[in-house]
């Protein structure tokens, strides 16, 4: 992987997506990926006519490939890989050597393009390992390079936007992760790219509408969200730059996620609110940092409204209500703003106390330290407990709930799983105010399906 400084990417290939050479690819993987099995294998009956469409893409990979310099050996290899599996009968796809190649965290420069072609499924959209191609650009804003240099050093994160891209990123999927490309082997992840563009494009679509809904009157800065998309997608970098380091990063219950463990869905809540918490908190610590860059001021601002209504209008009411861990990330906000009074619902209109929020807000975040520090002295079950008492002494259980009747009504002499399956599918029901907002807000959330930087708002 090449790590040559480029002064001025854009001039290798300003518009790849308008090339010849990407129609052609993208139209023959497409194609293609109607053929795959889950695992990425072609049927025997089908693989005449799927060998020539990948010809097609390995063929568009090499005309495209000059343009993508710092790219070279991974395209090279890219293309290597699609030949072996065409060698190989179009079985189970296997592009490890490629993904090894792929290093786009050496490379952060703002605006720096990148070809990505792996068979691989997308979070939030097809769960088979199908042919995507994606033509992404670098977001490596100066004020977030001197951020990741200093305190909040992340070599892993690669902020990116859209420029144009296969079926399986016509979704809600907004992330690309080397863990879902189909691979002989696992390797150790090096790097993790987040889609900054759909996360602040569907954001200001989502804000727009539940404001007016509503009727909660934004503070000025907020307001800007709504017609600036280059200060919103800043905006979520510098909120995923925190959150993504904060995941490895504190007194953690050994490893917060256990790993191919099953456990209650509510503990995953916990985990996300607990990064994006920090983020809030970091950027209140960074606003009022008379030292720091002013462009990271201005935007820790930002950070914070972008945390609170992303999390309140969006989260809450996303998803289906099965194992819905974001959505009840979103329900734990709202409720605990609300029963510390600095959110209010009152005549209709929805008001929030903006001076009084960042303690309030910041105070949820330490009560989910301190379940977390104290984790490491409890067994996992007194743990799940403790988690369990911290969610839903803000946020009312399912009437039926097992666990909401405590520790006595709860088979503890068994495996820890036997927990897990007395949890409801929705253990915290919408309260009639999400049930309400849900039903006018449902369309709007649907629509932001595929929505990019560029895209209408």
């Amino acid at each position: 992987m090449s790590s040559t400084v480029f002064s001025s990417p854009a001039t290798e290939l300003a518009s790849p997506e308008s090339s010849a050479a990407w129609q052609r690819l993208k139209n023959a993987a497409t194609e293609f990926a109607q053929f795959q099995e889950q695992d990425g294998s072609v049927p025997a009956e089908h693989r005449t006519a799927a060998a020539a469409l990948l010809e097609t893409v390995r063929d568009a990979v090499a005309d495209l490939a000059p343009a993508f310099p710092h790219d070279s050996e991974y395209l090279h290899l890219v293309i290597s890989d699609l030949d072996s599996w065409l060698e190989a009968g179009l079985g189970v796809p296997d592009f490890l050597d490629s993904l090894l190649a792929f290093q786009p965290q050496l490379d952060r420069i703002d605006g720096l393009l990148h070809l990505v072609v792996f068979p691989m499924y997308t979070q939030n959209g097809s769960r088979s390992r199908l042919l995507e191609a994606v033509l992404v650009e670098v977001i490596w804003p100066e004020f977030i390079a001197g951020l990741e240099a200093g305190e909040y050093s992340n070599k892993l994160f690669v902020p990116i936007r859209f420029r144009d891209f296969t079926p399986g990123y016509d979704t809600n999927s907004a992330v690309l992760f080397p863990e879902t490309v189909a691979v002989r082997e696992t390797p150790t992840f090096t790097w993790g790219a987040i889609f900054a563009d759909r996360e602040a494009a569907r954001f200001r679509r989502v804000l727009r509408a539940a404001a007016e809904i509503t009727s909660l009157e934004l503070p000025e800065a907020a307001a800007d969200f709504l017609d600036n998309q280059e200060l919103t997608e800043e905006t979520f970098v510098m909120w995923d730059l925190i959150h993504d380091r904060t995941h490895m990063r504190g007194d953690l219950p050994f490893d917060p996620f256990m790993i191919k463990q099953r456990m209650p869905f509510f503990l995953y809540s916990l985990e996300e609110l607990r990064c994006d918490l920090t983020a809030f908190r970091e950027a209140v610590k960074i606003q009022h940092d008379d030292d720091a860059d002013p462009k990271a001021r201005s935007t820790a601002a930002l950070v914070q409204y972008a945390v609170i209504f992303d999390r309140i209008f969006r989260f809450a009411i996303t998803g289906s209500r099965v194992r819905n861990y974001d959505g009840l990330g979103g329900q734990l906000l709202f409720a605990w703003m609300h029963q510390n009074h600095v959110l209010h619902w009152t005549d209709g209109k929805l008001s929030i106390d903006w001076d009084e929020v960042p303690a309030v807000v910041i105070r949820l975040g330490e009560e989910i330290e301190e379940l977390y520090w104290r984790s490491i002295d409890r067994p996992k079950t007194a743990h799940w407990l403790a988690a369990y008492t911290l969610i839903s002494g803000t946020v009312t259980p399912h009437p039926a709930s097992r666990w909401a009747k405590g520790p006595d009504a709860l088979p503890l002499d068994g495996p820890p799983r036997a927990l897990t399956d007395q949890v409801l599918d929705d253990e915290f029901p919408l309260s009639m105010f999400y049930e309400a907002l849900s039903k006018k807000m449902a369309p709007v959330i649907e629509s932001t399906a595929g929505i990019t930087g560029s895209s209408t708002l």
